[in-house]
């Protein structure tokens, strides 16, 4: 978590190119490049090799020295921080301390309603400068060092993939304390893998364990170990179809019918699981097994906007998915929304504030009017997860699978 100075390379390029009254066409045809790779080098945002900076300057009639110069710039200092793959220079970045060390997280990627949307209404911390070996990226931060740093050590990441997650990262902003959660979209078991890895400090989780009829609790148990499972809401899950559902689906048993087009979403996912599972009660194999070419959907909203927009007839999801992209919805399930928190990051003021949020009435009241959600027990503690434990408490009634009157949908 160092801060080390900034060395930038200023650059000449157009400085040259204007005093000589060239166009940036003809310097960029001489040397080989198009105008906009000749625009990209005189803006900064790329840096030429070696030989190229040689034919530039003896297009423009120079030394390379005239055109580019090593300008160390005081008080402009790079943070150190780590991050999974790679970041081009200028992604914006939120940046929060895990285990000791600073970390830096795609706002691109983040939010519950698919990876690679960016997150305009989420302020960032800083930019990449630079990407180095095993991780390793340089930040420039946008405001002061201790700010920044300061910043990180009251942020908790949280991966999930819920829309619902922003709204409770949203109220939880408005707790006292200054504490902050930024919210990075992720499946469910991918979620959870994250948090195992010593990558987010919490996981919002729905994973339906068939076996033994509980939601959650075997996947901790397993992935986690010591830490414990928040209710964050109950909502209900089944397929979402077009408006009017023209093509009369009433469950599972109807997406085998020829013509019709099922969407999935990936492994590893709660959606998948559970689409799993009501295969299986209903005596159908996998999708891959009749449907060549499945789609696969990587957030419930995304799923949702694929079955609006034609691509697809049939897919899982919860209800708000559906209402928010105006279509039918057969429900099949209710299930358990979970927030799993190891033991070493329960008192993290992020995660702290996130629980105050799910338990104050405002929020309650928030989710309940965006319907498919009970958020009764929101922030409540559920269950226990230790290592190598199983468990031993009975399928709940309430958040088991249950199908519904197939003539209610017909």
């Amino acid at each position: 978590m160092t801060a080390t100075p900034t060395m930038t390379l200023e650059c000449r390029v157009r400085e040259r190119r204007e005093a000589l009254g060239l166009r940036a066409s003809d310097v960029a045809r001489q040397v080989g490049i198009s105008r906009q790779a000749l625009h990209r080098i005189e803006g900064g945002a790329s840096l030429p090799g070696t030989l190229l900076a040689f034919t530039l300057a003896r297009a423009l009639t120079c030394r390379v020295d005239d055109l580019f110069t090593l300008d160390p710039t005081p008080g402009r200092d790079l943070l150190e921080a780590q991050h999974e793959g790679d970041l081009a220079t200028g992604t914006r970045v939120g940046l929060y301390e895990l285990d000791g060390r600073l970390r830096a997280v795609d706002l691109r990627a983040s939010g519950a309603s698919g990876a690679g949307q960016g997150r305009f209404h989420v302020p960032a911390d800083g930019t990449i400068q630079q990407s180095g070996p095993a991780g390793q990226v340089a930040v420039r931060p946008l405001r002061s060092v201790p700010d920044t740093l300061a910043l990180a050590r009251q942020t908790a990441l949280l991966v999930g993939c819920d829309p619902a997650l922003d709204l409770l990262v949203t109220h939880a902003a408005r707790q006292p304390g200054g504490a902050r959660v930024i919210l990075h979209a992720r499946s469910s078991l991918t979620a959870l893998r994250s948090v195992a890895r010593g990558e987010a400090h919490a996981a919002g989780i729905h994973l339906w364990d068939a076996q033994s009829g509980t939601s959650n609790l075997p996947f901790t148990q397993a992935e986690l170990g010591a830490a414990t499972l928040f209710t964050l809401w109950t909502w209900e899950q089944g397929l979402l179809v077009a408006p009017g559902n023209p093509l009369k689906l009433r469950g599972p048993a109807d997406l085998t019918r020829p013509g019709v087009r099922l969407l999935t979403r990936e492994s590893g996912s709660g959606s998948r699981l559970l689409l799993n599972d009501w295969l299986r009660r209903a005596g159908l194999p996998d999708p891959d097994g009749w449907q060549a070419d499945v789609p696969t959907a990587h957030s419930p909203l995304e799923a949702a906007a694929l079955v609006a927009s034609g691509q697809a007839d049939a897919a899982p999801g919860p209800r708000s998915a559906a209402q928010a992209a105006g279509l039918e919805f057969i429900p099949l399930q209710h299930e358990r929304f979970d927030l799993a928190v190891p033991d070493e990051h329960a008192g993290h003021p992020g995660i702290l504030a996130l629980l105050a949020a799910a338990r104050s009435e405002a929020f309650r009241a928030d989710l309940s009017a965006i319907g498919g959600y009970d958020p009764a027990r929101s922030g409540e503690v559920w269950q226990r997860s230790q290592p190598g434990a199983a468990p031993t408490d009975p399928p709940d009634p309430l958040h088991g699978p249950h199908v519904p009157n197939r003539k209610a949908h017909a």
